[in-house]
């Protein structure tokens, strides 16, 4: 069982040791691993300092989610402007 509050996106890069994760939940909560399973870790630990963060700055916590999901995919470009 994956134990997050919140949803979590992890996407894949072009570097296969290189992952970057980020929850549409929780505004300005991102990470990196080095694997899924690290990006699971740390997310975990991660979005319980993002919460305390925010609580000690009084700035709203969003409600957890009562089914929350993973998703994994790859990472999505974004287009240069020249």
């Amino acid at each position: 069982m994956i134990d997050l509050k919140y949803s979590l996106v992890i996407e894949a890069t072009a570097d296969p040791t290189f992952f970057g994760f980020y929850s549409p939940d929780l505004q300005g909560f991102t990470g990196t691993g080095h694997s899924v399973e690290d990006c699971l870790y740390q997310a975990r630990w991660g979005m319980e300092e993002h919460l305390a963060l925010l609580k000690e700055k009084g700035l709203p916590i969003p409600v957890s989610s009562s089914n929350p999901t993973v998703v994994i995919q790859n990472e999505k470009r974004v287009k240069q402007v020249v």
